[in-house]
C-alpha cells in the first residue's frame, strides 16, 4: 500500500510542491514496486497481480509509463520462455530498491536507486549455484500535477555498459575503442556459436600455472564490494568498470604485467595509480590476450571453463561492449559468469544467449 503525502487531496498547489519523507518513501516504494514485477515476469510469468497496481492517487504510474512497463514484461515473459527451452528457469525471486537521492526542480523529482535482485534457480543439482543476482542504479523521474499529485514518468538505467537480465533498456551504444598503431594490426577475435549442447573442450586447470580457484575466488568476493586498491570506472564518461575488473581477477590467478606503453595493446598492467588500455577496456584486452597467446578462441560458448573469459558486442558493430568472466560450470556443461556493469554474480550463459540472441559473443579460453 501506498503511503500518502503530506498533502490535502484535491487541494491547489499554488507553490512548486516539496518532497517530503513520506513522499520519498513513497517513490522508493513505487519503485521496488517497478522493479519487483520485471523479477515476477521472468519467475511467474504471466498472471499474477502487478505490485504497480497497488499505487493510485497522490503518487502513481503515469498512462504513458504504464504502457512502457507492460511492454517491458511482455519481454521479459519472451525471456522466461526462451530460458525454458534452453533448461533454465527460476523458483523464485526477490528485489530491493533503497533510495539514494532525489533532486526536486520545479515540478519535476528525479530519484536515484539502487536495485538489488536475487534469483533462485530451479532444478539445482549438486554443487551448481543456487542463485544469481545483481545490483543496478536507475533514476526515476517524477512529475507533479497543480494539485500536488505525482506521476512516475520515466525509469533510466544509468550503470554503463551491460543491463541486468530484468531489464529491457536500449543496448548501450559501444565505446570506440582507441586506435592501435599503424605498423601493428590487432588481432580478429573469432566469433563462438552460442548452440546448445556444445562439443566437448576440456579445460586443462594446471597446464599454464594459473590458479583459477583464486580468480573465481577474487570475482566473487569483489563482484559487488569493489577492491579499492584499483579505481572504479562506471560514471559519466569512464566507460564502464567490466574489463578493469576482469582483469583484476586474472592478476589475482597469476597473469603477471608486461610493462611498458599504456596505449600499446602489447602491454598489460593495472594498479591503483596507472593502467594500460588493455588493462580497461574491452577491445583492447582481447587485442592483448590474442597477441600474448595468453588466451586461444573457443568454438562454442558451452565450451567456457572457470577462469575463461566471455565479451559481447551488443549489435555486432564490430566493437566488442562487454567483458564477463566464468567463476563456474555445471556438471551439465552450462558456464556461469560474473561482472561488472551492472554487478551481477553466477548469471548462467545460457540466460545471456537468450537475452542476446542478436548479440555477437566471443569466448576466451584463458
Amino acid at each position: 500500500m501506498a503511503l500518502v503525502p503530506n498533502w490535502s487531496a484535491g487541494a491547489a498547489v499554488v507553490d512548486d510542491p516539496t518532497v517530503d519523507a513520506a513522499t520519498k518513501a513513497t517513490f522508493q516504494r513505487l519503485a521496488d514496486a517497478v522493479f519487483t514485477d520485471r523479477t515476477d515476469a521472468l519467475v511467474n510469468g504471466a498472471g499474477k497481480k502487478r505490485a504497480t497496481s497497488g499505487f493510485t492517487g497522490d503518487v502513481k504510474m503515469s498512462t504513458s509509463q504504464n504502457r512502457e512497463e507492460s511492454s517491458a514484461l511482455t519481454e521479459l515473459r519472451g525471456r522466461k520462455t526462451r530460458l525454458a527451452k534452453l533448461g533454465e528457469k527460476y523458483s523464485a525471486g526477490s528485489t530491493r530498491v533503497t533510495l539514494e537521492a532525489t533532486r526536486v526542480t520545479g515540478r519535476t523529482a528525479k530519484a536515484d536507486v539502487v536495485e538489488s535482485t536475487t534469483l533462485t534457480y530451479a532444478k539445482v543439482k549438486g554443487t551448481e549455484p543456487k542463485t544469481t543476482g545483481f545490483q543496478a542504479h536507475h533514476e526515476l523521474t517524477f512529475k507533479a500535477d497543480r494539485q500536488g499529485n505525482w506521476q512516475l514518468t520515466d525509469v533510466q538505467d544509468t550503470d554503463n555498459g551491460y543491463i541486468a537480465v530484468n531489464q529491457v533498456a536500449k543496448q548501450p551504444a559501444a565505446v570506440k575503442a582507441s586506435p592501435a598503431p599503424a605498423d601493428d594490426s590487432p588481432p580478429e577475435a573469432a566469433r563462438s556459436a552460442t548452440t546448445w549442447p556444445a562439443s566437448a573442450n576440456a579445460k586443462n586447470m594446471t597446464a599454464k600455472g594459473y590458479d583459477y580457484k583464486a580468480m573465481v575466488a577474487y570475482a566473487t568476493k569483489y563482484w559487488s564490494n569493489y577492491n579499492k586498491d584499483y579505481p572504479d570506472f562506471n560514471g559519466a564518461g569512464a566507460g564502464g568498470d567490466c574489463t578493469n575488473f576482469v582483469s583484476q581477477s586474472l592478476k589475482a590467478g597469476g597473469w603477471k604485467h608486461v610493462p611498458g606503453d599504456g596505449t600499446d595493446f602489447h602491454k598489460w598492467f593495472g594498479n591503483s595509480e596507472i593502467q594500460s588500455d588493455s588493462f580497461v577496456g574491452v577491445n583492447e584486452f582481447s587485442w592483448f590476450a590474442l597477441s600474448s597467446k595468453r588466451v586461444t578462441s573457443l568454438a562454442n560458448v558451452y565450451q567456457l571453463d572457470i577462469g575463461d573469459v566471455l565479451q559481447m558486442d551488443f549489435n555486432k558493430d564490430g566493437e566488442k561492449d562487454h567483458s564477463m568472466i566464468v567463476t563456474y560450470r555445471s556438471p551439465q556443461g552450462v558456464p556461469y559468469v560474473t561482472y561488472h556493469s551492472t554487478n551481477t554474480y553466477n548469471r548462467s550463459v545460457q540466460s545471456l544467449v537468450a537475452s542476446y540472441p542478436n548479440a555477437a559473443f566471443y569466448a576466451y579460453r584463458t
